[in-house]
């Protein structure tokens, strides 16, 4: 099971883009919401998340974590949920998966240690230990990152290509015409 974790004020693109993209895929989603099962975007998109971090507990199937950016982002660094699934994903190898502000998350826990990474413009100095890339998504091993909501699409095609295959990645590109 992947995680999603979502907390008031998330950026919806980077979101909804990436869950929509994994669930065409077949890839096991839930969404988890910090502060509470119902949490509002950015831009007032009110999404009910399929359960509330405070009860959560990674299933016997865990794949890894998703973490949006937003002026959430910073909710999400100090979710104990969160930093658990994390430390999780470190210990097991796991995706580590995030966007626009959310790389910070994993620069602050030292994931980033010798990676290349990327984030939204201005956050770079906390990608700690990073090497820092300009490209919009940038995978390096179990660890995709992006820039933010204008390659939200590309972020999830690039999970859907690390979690399933690059042809489901394409095949899904082409079924909805990237």
């Amino acid at each position: 099971m992947l995680y999603l974790f979502l907390a008031e004020g998330f950026e919806e693109l980077e979101a909804i883009a990436p869950l929509d993209l994994l669930r065409r895929a077949g890839v096991a989603v839930r969404t988890v919401g910090v502060g509470g099962r119902t949490v509002t975007g950015a831009h007032g998109l009110p999404v009910t998340c399929d359960e509330d971090a405070a009860a959560w507990e990674p299933d016997g199937s865990f794949a890894g974590v998703i973490l949006p950016g937003g002026p959430g982002y910073a909710a999400l660094a100090e979710s104990p949920a969160v930093l658990a699934a994390i430390r999780l994903a470190e210990e097991q190898g796991k995706l580590l998966a995030a966007i626009c502000a959310a790389p910070a998350i994993l620069g602050a826990r030292g994931c980033l240690q010798g990676r290349r990474a990327v984030c939204f413009p201005g956050y770079e100095a906390q990608l700690l230990g990073a090497e820092v890339s300009l490209d919009p998504v940038m995978r390096d091993g179990n660890i995709i990152t992006a820039r933010g909501a204008g390659v939200a699409v590309a972020f999830g095609l690039a999970l859907v290509a690390y979690l399933r295959s690059p042809e489901e990645a394409a095949r899904i590109e082409r079924a909805i015409q990237a």
